[in-house]
């Protein structure tokens, strides 16, 4: 059973930091990413990584979110700093069975249950 479990969310001031987390299990992801999802908003893409290496960032989190994984692990994470109120959501990271990261939610395969995000002002 292929499982994506996040974790990491929580509520931090605007400014502060946090870093998520996502453990996959059941097979192997050589593409991830996170999107999140606002009350009343459409889920958006956040941040992609891809099987070499390669990232990309939507233009609203560039410069401050960082994502990385750890292969071995097969963990996924999202590192982000300054954060504003407008990052609070609900993120999710999601995995594909091809080597390049993707921007379309469509493209991605398995999905976690997300983790909460709340920053307050």
């Amino acid at each position: 059973q292929v499982q994506l479990v996040e974790s990491g969310g929580g509520l931090v001031q605007a400014g502060g930091s946090l870093r998520l987390s996502c453990a996959a299990s059941g097979r192997t992801f050589t593409a991830m990413g996170w999107s999140r999802q606002a009350p009343g908003n459409e889920r958006e893409f956040v941040a992609a990584i891809s099987w070499n290496g390669n990232t990309d960032y939507a233009d609203s989190v560039k410069g401050r979110f960082t994502i990385s994984r750890d292969m071995a692990k097969n963990t996924v994470y999202l590192q982000m700093v300054s954060l504003k109120a407008e990052d609070t959501a609900v993120y999710y990271c999601a995995g594909r069975r091809y080597l390049d990261g993707s921007r379309r939610g469509s493209d991605y395969g398995y999905w976690g249950q997300g983790t909460q995000v709340t920053v307050s002002t």
